[in-house]
């Protein structure tokens, strides 16, 4: 069976795993959860950790087939469409509950009437239980909402599994679920199909916020978090979960860049469009969230 090769990038403002999954067989590979930076004091956004993905592609003479999105992120802004710029023939994707969060987004930004709710923004959505290829590698979509209506993981049969924010490292926990149409009931749900893989499946996370004394990772098993995952290990049950869950997200701040990259993320990663002034804006709306 042929193994995916799995390159991090990390980008530490935002504590985000960029991954490239790779089929050395063919060099075929696709891009999973991109950053654009983005200083929120100047409003300035550049490509300097794209860019680090960008050169160990034309180092290693890879053919990019997919830019992939676990979900609609709340912490970073996408480098989805940048990279699609310089790789035309990758498809954008997204798990098909992307459409719920452009929806619901579009109505708390007052978004152009034109802007569209059917996730035409990216060049495929995927349903759950989708399979598709990189190079010869085989990739299953597993829908698991709950932090977002939009999360999947990907599945790469037998070998490694992407689980975007739906949990973290076994120390850390798992995703808060207070964002619009989130449930920690969801969620369980959802981390228990995860969970249900065969234990030496290697579990890749899409951020890592590591207590003091360890340097950050972004791998683990799906045994070690049945094992020691201190929110969702096999003797916590659901009821005690959502507990924990809704009582711990009761106490959480919003995101630093929750507003700004939303509205760029449902957009795949584009900017919003340039005014009459040649300008793009991002719209924050006063006094709605919580904190």
């Amino acid at each position: 069976m042929n193994k995916a090769k799995i390159e991090i990038f990390p980008e530490l403002e935002s504590a985000t795993g960029q991954v490239l999954i790779i089929d050395e067989s063919t060099k075929k590979c696709a891009i999973l959860d991109s950053v654009l930076n983005y200083a929120q004091a100047s409003g300035k956004t550049s490509t300097t950790d794209a860019d680090k993905i960008v050169k160990y592609i034309k180092e290693n003479q890879l053919e990019p087939e997919w830019i992939l999105e676990s979900h609609i992120h709340a912490d970073h802004l996408s480098g989805a469409h940048y990279l699609k710029s310089i790789y035309p023939q990758a498809k954008t994707a997204i798990g098909e509950g992307a459409k719920v969060v452009q929806k619901t987004f579009k109505t708390i930004y007052n978004l152009e009437h034109s802007f569209p709710v059917d996730g035409s923004q990216f060049d495929h959505l995927f349903k759950d239980g989708e399979d598709f290829k990189v190079g010869t590698l085989n990739v299953k979509v597993i829908a698991t909402p709950g932090h977002t209506p939009a999360c999947v993981s990907y599945y790469v049969e037998n070998d490694c599994v992407f689980v975007g924010d739906t949990m973290f490292l076994p120390d850390v926990g798992t995703a808060r679920c207070d964002f619009p149409n989130g449930s920690a009931e969801t969620l369980y749900n959802s981390m228990k199909k995860i969970l249900a893989l065969p234990e030496d499946v290697k579990v890749y996370v899409c951020h890592d916020y590591p207590p003091a004394g360890r340097t950050i990772t972004f791998e683990t098993t799906i045994g070690e978090q049945r094992k020691t995952n201190k929110h969702i290990k096999d003797s916590v049950s659901k009821e005690e979960f959502i507990k924990m869950r809704t009582e711990r997200d009761a106490t959480l701040k919003a995101p630093q860049l929750l507003l700004p990259s939303i509205q760029v993320n449902i957009r795949a990663g584009e900017l919003p469009p340039k005014e009459d002034n040649g300008i793009s804006y991002i719209k924050i709306p006063l006094n709605y969230l919580k904190q």
